[in-house]
């Protein structure tokens, strides 16, 4: 195959590892970037050896290009890639893949009618730690699941992100920011999910910056940043998820699984590698599982990867779909609905259970 152009429009701090991701996947070719602040896109083409530099207007006129990589913050992830979409180009985001339903359904919608694919993040399902887990399950490892529980718990950004305010206003918070990683993977283990129950709240309504350039400024919180959820899956099983941004210090598990015959410890699902730990009803201790699968380190970009050979080939679906997407985000917003309205949510959306990567050191 040959390669796919990518461009890549917002070049903040995550748009280093994707830039990157050329050195591990052939297949992608990063020919231009964009950003509002042309000085920023400037630094990152030099420094990657980007050969354009372009507007964003420009950049979405380029008939070369095959794919825009938005990177841009949450709440114009879906201005930006419907109008990818509109230019006739395929598009992969960060995650969210909108701050809202109505938003995420018209870009699916669009890209449907144009026989475009949707891609977004995150990508970290494919990683080796993550596809280690999906065989174990569907091995039987541990049994049919019948739980799960997924815990992220901090306090806050404000200490060391640059510009930490965006973290606290709609389409940020915990649930929004982190939310997208333990979802996609517990769907990617378990299947979808048909029903959520959740409580929020704000304890902090004000957070003070400790880091630079804007020390000493106040944000005002507009988002929930305590979120709790009960996931009623498709298969039966129950799950459990807290993110939050006021927590000093726990001592709570990343993810775990629960099946009929022992327990799956599963492994950050901001990363790519393990550990991968299991114990099974005749265990006497946990057990460290080797894993199965390659892309262990740092691999940011093998959704993109993964999406431009199916667009080239049209063999297969690319699994960081944006259904999967859309199906997490109304898993997001279901919760704050459901704690806003004090009831169940049943979901309107439905997604297929991404396809488990063959075993081996690496995907191609």
């Amino acid at each position: 195959m040959g390669k796919v152009n990518v461009g890549i429009i917002g070049c903040g701090a995550i748009s280093s590892i994707y830039l990157e991701a050329p050195e591990k996947f052939d297949i992608l070719n990063i020919t231009a970037c964009a950003d509002i602040d042309l000085e920023r896109a400037q630094a990152q083409a030099a420094k990657y050896h980007v050969p354009k530099v372009y507007t964003v207007e420009e950049l979405l006129a380029d008939p070369e290009i095959d794919i825009v990589l938005n990177l841009t913050i949450p709440k114009v992830h879906a201005e930006i890639a419907r109008a990818a979409i509109a230019a006739g180009k395929s598009t992969y985001s960060e995650k969210p893949l909108g701050i809202n339903r109505t938003e995420a359904a018209a870009l699916l919608e669009e890209a449907r009618e144009k026989k475009l694919l949707v891609g977004c993040a995150p990508d970290t399902f494919l990683g080796g730690g993550l596809q280690t887990c999906i065989k174990l399950i569907d091995d039987g490892a541990i049994g049919a699941p019948i739980a799960s529980t997924a815990f992220m718990l901090g306090h806050g950004p404000e200490n060391w992100h640059p510009n930490p305010d965006f973290y606290y206003q709609l389409g940020g918070g915990p649930m929004f920011d982190m939310g997208p990683y333990y979802l996609t993977a517990l769907i990617a283990m378990m299947g979808p999910v048909r029903r959520v129950t959740g409580s929020t709240r704000i304890t902090f309504p004000e957070r003070k910056i400790t880091s630079k350039p804007f020390y000493g400024q106040t944000i005002t919180v507009n988002t929930p940043t305590h979120v709790t959820g009960t996931l009623d899956f498709a298969s039966g099983a129950i799950g459990t998820i807290i993110t939050s941004f006021d927590v000093w210090s726990h001592r709570l598990p990343l993810i775990e699984i629960y099946g009929t015959e022992g327990t799956l410890s599963v492994p950050d699902p901001n990363t790519f590698g393990g550990p991968v730990r299991i114990r099974r009803f005749d265990d006497n201790e946990w057990r460290d599982v080797e894993l199965t699968h390659g892309n262990t380190v740092n691999s940011r970009g093998i959704g993109i990867a993964d999406m431009a050979h199916a667009l080239q080939s049209g063999s297969f679906p690319h699994r960081a779909s944006g259904e999967l997407a859309y199906h997490v985000l109304d898993i997001m917003q279901a919760i704050h609905d459901s704690s806003n309205e004090g009831k169940h949510i049943e979901l309107s959306s439905q997604c297929e259970r991404p396809l488990p990567l063959p075993v081996g050191p690496k995907l191609w």
